[in-house]
């Protein structure tokens, strides 16, 4: 007796919620941290005032990329409530027209108009809701805003960052602390988008050299005002 084999596909999109605030908040973290600690070690400060600044750096950043990524996320989840709100009200109040929506958007998409007015309706005698906030407002459950999800990501991932920069003020001697720092951390920050890119199944090299780029030019300009203030100080 042959048996039936259920093909499950485990699709990268399922990903992208905390995928998105783990890159952001790793990538901020070693970013913030790293530049904070060249621009104040760039203006002669001692090797204890450094580690504090970068601790500060580390607890506040973290603190703020929780709460952006909440706030931000939530508003996300907020558009989209009141969006499903408003399509259960027409479904209430006026299913024919937007069964004639759905099936219109079926027809866009390839179907002949007769096809489509029965897929829409079999699709809305099973889940009229889900099938309108899927193919009309583009929600499902892969896609749907994440807002603790996304800060508890954000958070984590920051510290991690941060305290990868961090850890060298504590290995490196003063005295070459600037340099290791920035050659440290693009490296960080290199690895960083080679793995982000793998775990998006996306090409390692164009994210990796964007966000090396943009990590060396923050670097390179916050030492500047560092040892420009340093000097004046």
């Amino acid at each position: 007796m042959a048996r039936s084999h259920h093909h499950i596909e485990r699709h990268l999109v399922s990903r992208i919620g905390w995928m998105r605030a783990a890159v952001l908040g790793a990538n901020d973290g070693i970013v913030s941290t790293a530049s904070l600690i060249i621009g104040v070690a760039s203006a002669s400060a001692a090797q204890g005032e450094i580690l504090i600044a970068g601790v500060a750096a580390l607890v506040a950043g973290a603190m703020s990329m929780a709460a952006g990524e909440y706030v931000s996320v939530s508003s996300q989840s907020d558009a989209e409530q009141a969006d499903l709100a408003r399509e259960r009200k027409e479904l209430k109040d006026g299913p024919a027209a937007e069964h004639a929506e759905l099936a219109g958007i079926y027809v866009e998409r390839g179907l002949t108009p007769d096809t489509a007015k029965e897929v829409a309706r079999q699709l809305m005698a099973h889940n009229a809701l889900e099938a309108h906030a899927r193919d009309e407002l583009g929600i499902t459950d892969l896609t749907a805003a994440k807002p603790v999800q996304a800060a508890f990501s954000s958070a984590v991932s920051f510290i991690v960052g941060a305290a990868l920069p961090l850890a060298l003020v504590w290995l490196v001697p003063l005295t070459s602390l600037i340099w290791v720092e920035a050659v440290a951390s693009l490296g960080f920050l290199a690895l960083l988008g080679a793995v982000g890119a793998r775990a998006g199944g996306a090409d390692m090299l164009r994210p990796t050299i964007r966000v090396t780029f943009w990590g060396a030019l923050a670097m390179a300009i916050t030492a500047s005002i560092g040892h420009l203030i340093g000097g004046v100080i």
